[in-house]
């Protein structure tokens, strides 16, 4: 039962995989809004209800790979260990994604991601439904916050903070990338840059 379970994951894994494939192969090649869902489905070989199973809009075809990192801050606080802060575990985490030229940070120069980048910071609607997707993950650290201690409405206060600040560095990051510079050229101001903006937010959220 376990191995039919598995099998059956794997192959979604692989449907909604050759989906986005497909999807970002069209988008590049002629633009987000000159390629429709019907003609994604039919190069994906899948039904357009199938295509909405796994991604409910358009733009989900492209950011899935931001929304399976909504909940990341959030996750940090949680996993933080005993004595460290949620904010001195952010910058943390933040900075050792730069170090490793993580795509959520907007510092990573790999061909695909680039062209990912470009795609989506020229595209309106890309644009929205990122926000959209910041916007949950920002109520998902609030209740992280509140779960460490932080008393409301400080936690959501303190959330609004944290999530414009990391959206920010890595938006800069992505726009600096997408322009041409090598993320290894952009790195020492990207890691300067988010060590002064988390020290900004220390002074201002109240905790460490």
């Amino acid at each position: 039962m376990n191995d039919e379970l598995g099998l059956r994951e794997r192959k979604k894994l692989r449907t909604r995989a050759a989906i986005s494939v497909a999807a970002i192969g069209l988008f590049l090649e002629r633009g987000f809004d000159a390629v429709g869902v019907a003609e994604v489905a039919r190069v994906a070989e899948v039904s357009k209800r199938t295509l909405f199973a796994y991604f409910p809009t358009k733009e989900d075809l492209v950011l899935h790979r931001f929304a399976d990192h909504e909940t990341d801050a959030a996750d940090v606080v949680r996993a933080r260990p005993p004595g460290q802060g949620p904010l001195a575990a952010l910058r943390e985490a933040f900075v050792r994604g730069l170090d490793a030229r993580e795509p959520v940070t907007g510092l990573c120069d790999l061909p695909e991601v680039v062209a990912v980048f470009r795609l989506v910071t020229r595209t309106p609607a890309l644009v929205a439904r990122l926000a959209e997707f910041t916007s949950a993950g920002e109520v998902a650290l609030a209740a992280a916050l509140a779960e460490a201690g932080v008393p409301s409405p400080d936690a959501g206060l303190a959330a609004a903070q944290i999530s414009a600040v990391r959206r920010t560095l890595a938006t800069a990051n992505m726009a600096a990338v997408a322009a041409g510079v090598a993320a290894a050229e952009q790195y020492p101001e990207a890691r300067v840059t988010a060590e002064r903006a988390f020290t900004l937010l220390s002074s201002g959220v109240g905790f460490g």
